[in-house]
């Protein structure tokens, strides 16, 4: 007689101690070494926003004629100073509560509405914009709590997801190409994009830019672990004497010109001359008027204002915890993270803690995961991340020796590797497809996560309407798409009532 073989079901390693315990850092094939590392790819990757927040909603005159803080002048260093801790605060209750890898900041976009939508219009302060901030974030919260913002999420179908993930892959490697100025608004304007400078890489910041890519490449079919941080660090060091010893300058003077094409992109690389510890201004946080824009501007432009705003939050952080869980391997075979309603939840209360802390609405940013890329599992990685953030208050002059052109491309890197996803999507069944392809496009096209994902749910209904498959529709996908069409026919809706 032959014997059967009896198979052994391989158990975890045991965790070594309670912070292994408590991130569940063994049980997801990580360490404790290669969190940390990965909370540290995912701040130097998204740690622009600290410079780039403050440039946006700290030089706009509000409605009242102010800058942001009650001033004749901008002061940027207070916004900066709290971008830096509401993101830190915010990332490290994600890794506590939901132990997510995935890091929050001011949104990007939602600060530009905020700016040049919101606080410009006449009578409006930027108190009164941020209270319309406050309101979105506390509404959301409420969509979470009652179940309905998960449902509406768990409603979204697979193939849709991974479409969304893809789609996020482009659009991050897009952002890391135009932010480091390897692809750009030609002078001329006669093609929409062109390769560096007039089709050449003439400049010595987009020679730092493809070094950092190369190695971070090179590192990464080697396997060497840290790979995206060695890269961003040796691109920093390299951007840091060329600039000691070229005297490159800006790209752009101090109204946003651009003034230098083979300049450095934001942020250029220098030693801080007062120092690398600054004491930080706080002065922004509580600057907020939870309802002063209903006598500013009216009830019903302010209903209006805050459904455009909630709807580019709600849909945006499904998409980046979609994207950011499958490249840690964390989606269930329904597509979904674990811990799903924490990590909305403490996506929501940073939406109202940014409005209550005057710079903006925080969302999930999809840069976390560049510090998933290199290795990160577990909420520890969220934790490092939101204490480099609390840290960046007091050293917030050092966060600027990495110029963009030594972190972004970290985002091409890990554009690559979401991509890689898309062998998911069944091309052959038109009816999903073509929905996802179209998910896919729009966001690096449009520029934006929200209206890929709403492009994609709104065809995905009306080709089942038209096939004749509606009960394939569920309920939510109706209420989403509904949605999505008023989200993108705001502008009319607007106009119609004289906004």
């Amino acid at each position: 007689m032959s014997s059967t073989p009896s198979t052994q079901t391989e158990r975890p390693a045991p965790p070594t101690n309670a912070v292994d315990r408590y991130f569940k850092i063994t049980e997801r094939g990580s360490t404790i070494g290669t969190e940390i590392r990965g909370g540290l790819v995912t701040f130097f990757t998204m740690c622009y926003i600290i410079v780039l927040n403050p440039l946006i909603i700290g030089t706009v005159q509000s409605g009242d004629g102010l800058f942001l803080g009650g001033g004749d002048a901008p002061n940027l260093a207070a916004v900066a100073a709290t971008t830096a801790l509401v993101a830190g605060v915010m990332s490290i209750l994600m890794g506590v509560v939901a132990n997510f890898p995935l890091a929050l900041a001011a949104g990007l976009g939602l600060n530009a509405v905020v700016a040049y939508s919101i606080a410009s219009l006449p009578g409006m302060s930027w108190q009164d914009a941020m209270g319309l901030v406050v309101l979105e974030g506390l509404i959301i919260l409420v969509l979470v709590l009652t179940g309905f913002r998960e449902a509406v999420f768990r409603a979204v179908p697979l193939e849709l997801k991974t479409a969304i993930s893809v789609g996020i892959g482009l659009f991050i490697a897009f952002i890391g190409l135009v932010d480091a100025g390897f692809v750009r608004i030609p002078a001329s304007m006669a093609t929409p994009v062109e390769l560096g400078i007039a089709g050449s890489l003439a400049s010595w910041p987009l020679l730092v830019f493809v070094f950092g890519l190369l190695l971070a490449i090179i590192l990464m079919v080697r396997k060497v672990r840290g790979a995206i941080l060695i890269s961003i660090v040796s691109a920093s060091v390299l951007a840091f004497f060329i600039e000691l010893i070229g005297n490159i300058g800006s790209k752009t003077d101090e109204t946003g010109a651009v003034v230098n094409p083979a300049g450095w992109s934001l942020e250029v690389p220098h030693w801080p001359e007062g120092g690398i510890v600054a004491a930080p201004d706080f002065s922004l946080v509580g600057q907020f008027s939870l309802f002063g824009s209903i006598e500013s501007i009216g009830l019903v432009a302010v209903i209006l204002l805050v459904f455009s705003l909630l709807l580019a939050d709600f849909f945006d952080t499904m998409g980046t915890m979609v994207a950011v869980g499958g490249e840690a391997g964390l989606l269930d075979k329904d597509g979904n993270p674990p811990k799903t309603k924490q990590i909305l939840i403490v996506d929501s209360i940073a939406a109202a803690a940014g409005g209550a802390g005057s710079v903006s609405s925080n969302t999930s940013y999809i840069e976390s995961a560049s510090g998933v890329g290199d290795g990160a599992r577990t909420g520890l990685a969220a934790v490092v991340t939101g204490i480099a953030f609390l840290l960046a208050t007091f050293l917030a002059p050092l966060v600027a020796l990495v110029p963009f052109e030594a972190a972004t491309p970290a985002l091409v890197v890990v554009g690559f590797l979401m991509v890689t996803q898309i062998a998911g999507i069944n091309w052959r069944n038109w009816e999903v497809a073509i929905p996802a392809f179209l998910t896919i496009i729009i966001m690096p096209f449009s520029y934006s996560i929200t209206a890929g994902i709403g492009a994609g749910i709104i065809t995905f209904v009306v080709i089942k309407l038209a096939v004749g498959k509606v009960r394939e529709i569920h309920p939510f996908m109706w209420v989403a798409s509904a949605m999505f069409v008023a989200y993108f026919l705001i502008g009319p809706i607007k106009a119609a009532f004289g906004i």
